[in-house]
């Protein structure tokens, strides 16, 4: 048998140029990142990602009441507060020995729920698509942009675009339909969390043990309502997701390969079950594997653990690039864990921060940023687990974890069924809710616009059980009281008002 053998392309003489983006305003104002690339060859020869802020807060919580943490941290960030509240007060709760009741905890899967909401809907309507709108795509490939204008919206029917390119023009910003449209749904999540923990982005009203929110009757009604008009906008945008992308895919053959790479996430669980969790270390694997998303790491596509004592475990803190000095040889904070497990001294638990401001050098320090990973059982590997994107890797674990299952959010397995009732308005709808498969290991390699339009789906469904768990918590309600989930004064005491999602 002969062959012929394909020659290799011949290398061009490298033409080097240094090419920077600091700051990258679109994600954090002090993110930069430093390149050498090598246009004669189109390869990036050098990358470099840095951070010029030094936050500091491990250092300046010292000392402080262990109360306050939740206040003090959610100051991290001026986007995503309530991660900060809600992480540290889960940590304390554990630590004093406490359970909140499970009013308080729905209270807060409610207010997490709106923030998931507020966070996606940011992202993906007012700054993802701003690289897939009319505009951008005019200057940057004009003859994609004609091919839009003649391709029909195949999912015209749910948010009434006739063509791609009619659904570019809404991504515009601060022109288009869809844009400003997302802006209003932002605010209405905003009010959403508000009702629930107080205020945004800084909660105030949430505390180790349980909540400040007055749950009446009035709070939950103004929550849903509000949820019934997010719900309707997810229904048009996740089809306005496909829409476009499905274009690109078909218009820019090669495009779906944006963003692969090893497959590496991991995934810490959302959405406490109140009827599950106890807040102590010794049963986490439990509760955590009771959460209404799975808890779990990814190597290379497979669910290599989803034990939270696990994951906790592998956790390390590696300096990197980083202006800190090494802890190595300090006294350890922590030996074991209540299970008697050993706790590395490179874990989080163990981690003394020593800041060394010095002068930005590439081949030494030059960021901020410390270098987490998880160390992998299996091969004794540092991986660096892909979780801050974070909708991906939370329909990843829970589709392979196969453990969820509510009436809205179903895991099969490989996939994440997820199924939003109907909302206040289904003119275009022709039933009553909307369902659909989420990240599937084939479908979902590329961590980019693709898992994108899950992001709001699965909050939108979650925020719903507390309504259809009613039932569960009725033992805890006073015949004198009306479930805070009830629709009006005239609901029955044996019936939750929202038993049904069509009667809303």
């Amino acid at each position: 048998m002969t062959t012929t053998e394909a020659r290799p392309t011949e290398r061009k003489p490298p033409q080097l140029v240094d090419m920077s983006w600091d700051p990258i305003t679109r994600i954090i104002g002090n993110l930069g990142i430093y390149t050498k690339i090598d246009f004669a060859n189109r390869e990036v020869v050098e990358c470099h990602s840095t951070s010029s802020l030094f936050r500091g807060y491990s250092v300046f919580m010292k000392g402080k009441d262990p109360r306050d943490a939740g206040f003090i941290t959610s100051r991290i960030c001026g986007i995503c507060g309530d991660n900060h509240t809600t992480c540290s007060d889960y940590a304390q709760q554990m630590a004093y020995g406490v359970k909140p009741p499970p009013l308080a905890d729905y209270i807060v899967n409610l207010g997490e729920a709106a923030e998931y909401i507020f966070d996606h809907t940011i992202f993906q309507d007012n700054l993802v698509f701003v690289d897939f709108c009319e505009a951008m795509v005019k200057s940057t490939n004009p003859g994609v942009l004609a091919r839009a204008e003649s391709t029909s919206a195949p999912r015209g029917d749910i948010h009434g675009y006739r063509t791609v390119a009619d659904i570019m023009r809404a991504f515009n910003p601060f022109e288009g339909e869809v844009y400003k449209e997302a802006l209003k749904v932002s605010r209405i999540t905003r009010e959403m969390f508000c009702l629930m923990e107080g205020r945004h982005v800084h909660p105030s009203t949430l505390y180790p043990g349980g909540v400040g929110t007055m749950p009446q009757p009035t709070t939950f009604t103004d929550y849903l309502s509000r949820l019934m008009r997010v719900i309707d906008f997810v229904k048009k945008a996740v089809a306005m997701n496909d829409d476009v992308f499905d274009f690109f895919y078909e218009a820019l053959p090669g495009y779906e390969e944006v963003g692969r790479r090893r497959v590496l996430l991991g995934c810490w669980g959302a959405f406490q079950d109140p009827m599950t969790v106890d807040y102590r270390y010794e049963t986490m694997n439990t509760w955590g594997k009771q959460m209404y998303v799975t808890p779990g790491v990814i190597v290379d596509g497979e669910l290599v653990t989803n034990n939270l004592v696990d994951i906790n475990l592998g956790l390390r803190i590696l300096l990197g690039s980083s202006y800190y000095e090494d802890w190595v040889g300090e006294q350890p904070f922590v030996t074991h864990d209540p299970l008697g497990n050993p706790v590395d001294m490179r874990h989080p638990w163990n981690q003394t921060t020593v800041p060394v401001p010095q002068k930005r050098d590439f081949d030494d320090k030059y960021s901020w940023v410390m270098s987490p990973r998880w160390l992998d059982p299996r091969t004794g590997d540092h991986l660096a687990l892909d979780t801050g994107g974070g909708p991906l890797a939370r329909l990843w674990s829970t589709a392979l974890s196969g453990l969820v299952d509510t009436p809205y959010v179903k895991a099969t397995g490989h996939s994440v069924r997820i199924s939003l009732p109907k909302g206040r308005s289904s003119r275009r709808r022709p039933s009553s809710g909307a369902s659909r498969s989420g990240a599937t290991p084939s479908n979902a390699t590329a961590p980019g616009p693709t898992s994108s339009p899950t992001r709001p789906r699965w909050p939108c469904s979650s925020s719903k059980r507390p309504w259809d768990s009613c039932g569960r918590a009725r033992p805890r309600c006073s015949r004198t009281t009306r479930c805070p989930t009830r629709r009006s004064a005239a609901a029955s005491t044996r019936r939750c008002a929202v038993s049904s999602p069509t009667t809303w």
